[in-house]
């Protein structure tokens, strides 16, 4: 066994199995970036060792596999060094992508909270593994940021405009709807992570594996709502699917007015930004949206809102954020371009897949 560690993380090569565990409990398991570091680089080992069948990432327990990125670190960096900051984006955003293109299976165990980065690390994989805890957001809006990690592309693509209610609300959803919505290939209580640990460090096949602990989680609770969110989230507009919540009649009008009233609370900007890539997402493949969320990712840091948000929620935690602008009628389409606009040359990200041992005699 192999074992390399950085505060919050333990990476370890255990026969088989490249085995990732997040081991910040006291912060829910959030990210910063040298445990993110310490991560792309045994991933980075571990995509060319010939010894390694598949990566395993996990956590070490309590309520979430992890709450997303340390966002005190990133507002930090924004306001010092903003050329750090964006490099922390590149860097995760370019993991994300290397998950995808992984040419081994990536396994992800998940019991509890998953949102923003620990997003990022699970869903790009092969496997996707939710235990009886698991609960799935994006609720970067809440925080003046938007979603990220590759949501422009997942999200995009779910059907019914789902996609477009989890990036404009924020709100949870539980295993049984993010398997019927394919965010998880299986659902497997967390009294099985061990075994399934185990067979991968045996190198035995991982889908007979998986497939022989998985039982159906039940109806999606989400499908109550299916037709009230395709109606109201299918507006052109921020203005026009409040409209239409507001406006929605029977059994949901409750449930609407109080998305409704949710949305409300959420940053102007990051809404309209949020809505423009759910639009724009459906026409791009996974690299593309990458691209085009380090853009926004770029540009969004340093603005006031994240700031504001991270102040309100985090730091005085008064729960008041004061947007800028502070309604939807002064979000311009003007502002909106300049956050989805091209990069100067030599400032975009720029994604390659991992490096690959040569063939013998090259």
């Amino acid at each position: 066994m192999s074992r390399t560690e950085a505060a919050g993380v333990r990476c370890e090569k255990v026969g088989a199995a490249g085995e990732i565990t997040l081991d910040r409990p006291e912060r829910l398991h959030v990210t910063s970036d040298a445990m993110r570091d310490a991560m792309f680089a045994a991933y980075e080992r571990w995509a060319s060792d010939p010894e390694v069948y598949a990566i395993l990432i996990a956590s070490s327990g309590g309520p979430a596999f992890s709450a997303g990125g340390d966002l005190l670190e990133l507002t930090r960096d924004a306001r010092s060094d903003p050329a750090r900051a964006r490099a922390s984006l590149a860097r995760e955003y370019s993991h994300n992508w290397r998950i995808d293109r992984l040419p081994k299976p990536h396994v992800a165990l998940i019991d509890g909270l998953v949102m923003g980065s620990g997003v990022g690390f699970t869903v790009h994989g092969t496997h996707r593994v939710a235990g009886e805890a698991y609960a799935f957001a994006m609720p970067e809006v809440g925080v003046g940021f938007f979603p990220d990690v590759g949501a422009t592309h997942i999200l995009s693509h779910l059907p019914g405009e789902v996609g477009t209610y989890l990036a404009l609300t924020g709100r949870r959803v539980g295993r049984a709807d993010a398997y019927h919505l394919g965010l998880v290939t299986h659902c497997i209580d967390a009294a099985h992570f061990d075994t399934i640990r185990r067979f991968l460090e045996r190198a035995e096949p991982v889908d007979a594996g998986l497939d022989a602990l998985h039982r159906d989680p039940g109806p999606p609770p989400l499908d109550a709502h299916r037709e009230s969110i395709a109606r109201a989230f299918s507006a052109d507009t921020v203005e026009g699917i409040l409209a239409r919540l507001r406006a929605e009649r029977g059994r949901d009008a409750d449930w609407a007015r109080a998305v409704a009233a949710e949305i409300e609370t959420k940053a102007p900007v990051s809404l309209k930004v949020a809505l423009r890539q759910m639009r724009e997402g459906r026409h791009l493949d996974l690299r593309q949206a990458l691209m085009l969320e380090y853009r926004l990712g770029w540009r969004m840091i340093i603005r006031h809102d994240l700031h504001e948000g991270v102040r309100a929620l985090l730091i005085d935690k008064d729960g008041a954020p004061q947007w800028d602008p502070a309604s939807l009628a002064e979000v311009s389409d003007g502002l909106l371009d300049s956050l989805f606009a091209p990069l100067a040359e030599g400032d975009e990200l720029a994604l390659a897949p991992f490096r690959l041992p040569e063939a013998p005699g090259a």
